[in-house]
């Protein structure tokens, strides 16, 4: 039991500090010697990089959101596949919700990061890479309609339980509880991150690629 417990908290330490490299913030100082969190929305996040700095520095903080979830989750994967009999997916589900903290609450930052989508996806994608697969469709989908990537977001953190209780009560037949709960408390704090833009898409306000501001 002490195994698994230190374990645990090796992976939800090294969890947390990864998702705590916020790389809208990093990029952003990197490459324009600016803090993303003074524009914009304010948000240290890649669409609020993409409408300050284009593209390219977009581009670089997704990979580096996405990519911090992923090396969250497969360390955890293997620190519990290594060094205790608990499943696995224990672990990865541990790693996933420090490494979302992480970014929201970043240590290296004054515990001011972003929404945690991209990361969000990171840790999706190492866990189990075929939910991505549905979640993409919902999020083209309403974007696509909506041309919000919010509301998009949005609707993705409000299917990511039911796609995973779907595939772990069809597909794989265990982990069925833990699975969709992890996801639903990840789902639920990411709708909780975007209250203002709910609030903005109720007023009709909230932003829309393609669209400029008046």
């Amino acid at each position: 039991m002490l195994k698994i417990v230190l374990c645990g908290i090796a992976c939800a330490a090294a969890a947390y500090l990864l998702g705590s490299l916020s790389f809208s913030i990093i990029v952003s100082k990197l490459l324009f010697h600016k803090d993303i969190r003074t524009f914009g929305s304010g948000n240290a996040g890649m669409t609020n990089v993409l409408r300050t700095f284009g593209k390219g520095a977009a581009a670089l903080t997704l990979i580096g959101d996405i990519g911090k979830g992923v090396a969250a989750v497969l360390l955890a994967k293997w620190i519990f596949g290594t060094f205790t009999t608990v499943h696995p997916i224990y672990g990865a589900y541990l790693a996933a919700i420090c490494a979302v903290l992480g970014h929201v609450y970043p240590v290296y930052f004054g515990f001011k990061g972003g929404k945690a989508v991209s990361v969000t996806t990171g840790t999706i994608v190492a866990i189990k890479p075929i939910l991505v697969l549905p979640l993409a469709i919902v999020f083209f989908a309403v974007f696509l309609c909506s041309r919000m990537v919010s509301l998009a977001s949005i609707s993705c953190a409000v299917a990511y339980p039911i796609v995973t209780f779907l595939y772990f009560y069809f597909v794989e037949k265990n982990n069925v509880v833990l699975t969709t709960c992890c996801a639903a408390a990840v789902g639920l704090l990411v709708i909780w991150l975007h209250r203002s833009n709910i609030d903005r898409i109720k007023k009709g306000t909230e932003y829309k690629f393609g669209k400029k501001k008046k």
